[in-house]
């Protein structure tokens, strides 16, 4: 559980008190504040957040019914992806960031183009700072998705980077890897700004296949 010293923002105007908790929370589970198999106990979430237990429990019901929780025998807890759904996951991602890079193709406009390639010296700048690269990361895929324009897509591929999110560590802590996922994200970027989809759904389904094999290679490294 994060420590009492952990700070908790301010409840921004117009958003309400159970919003504010699920999205305390939910930034809790994607900062791996929660390690995996942990128990996520409504009080101590109550007592953490100083709030009463209503809105938590609230919360709680709404991480769950989006699998970033799960119930047990023991009661609510982080999940513990198994090998084989870390295999479906990514198997889903290839495809679907495969589909949001093509319609990116056709549909990003001058401006997100652009904006992209913002992002891109963001990254190169950033080098081997993991958060900054991270941040990145993050901000290039929402720009493509958003650049698809098709706001099914987007819903899915949300859904599906707070599944990915439970995953502990990061594949840009791999030897090499920083320099290479910016080549990877240019040549994306490159073919949407061609509006070649088929160039760009092959390379963003290059870059999340690399992905993969790293994060096996990572996942038997940690277990060794």
């Amino acid at each position: 559980m994060p420590t009492s010293r952990t700070r908790t923002p301010r409840k921004p105007a117009g958003v309400s008190l159970a919003e504010r908790v699920y999205a305390d929370l939910k930034a809790a589970l994607h900062t791996a504040r929660f390690e995996p198999g942990e128990r996520v106990r409504e009080e101590a979430v109550a007592a953490w957040l100083k709030v009463s237990r209503t809105p938590v429990r609230e919360a709680l019901r709404r991480l769950t019914s989006e699998n970033l929780l799960v119930a047990t025998e023991h009661g609510l807890a982080v999940p513990q992806l198994s090998r084989n759904q870390i295999f479906e996951l990514y198997a889903i991602r290839e495809v679907l960031e495969g589909a949001a890079a093509a319609l990116a193709a056709r549909h990003a406009s001058p401006a997100e183009i652009e904006f992209m390639r913002h992002i891109l010296a963001e990254q190169a700048a950033a080098k081997n700072d993991g958060a900054r690269l991270l941040s990145a990361n993050h901000e290039l895929h929402g720009c493509i998705y958003r650049a698809a324009n098709n706001r099914y897509l987007v819903r899915t591929l949300n859904s599906l980077t707070d599944e990915l999110a439970q995953l502990r560590g990061t594949t840009f802590s791999w030897r090499g890897r920083p320099p290479d996922a910016l080549k990877e994200h240019r040549a994306i970027v490159d073919a949407i700004a061609r509006h070649d989809a088929d160039a760009a759904e092959k390379a963003a389904r290059v870059h999340v296949s690399t992905a993969l094999r790293i994060r096996l290679q990572l996942m038997r490294r940690d277990a060794d």
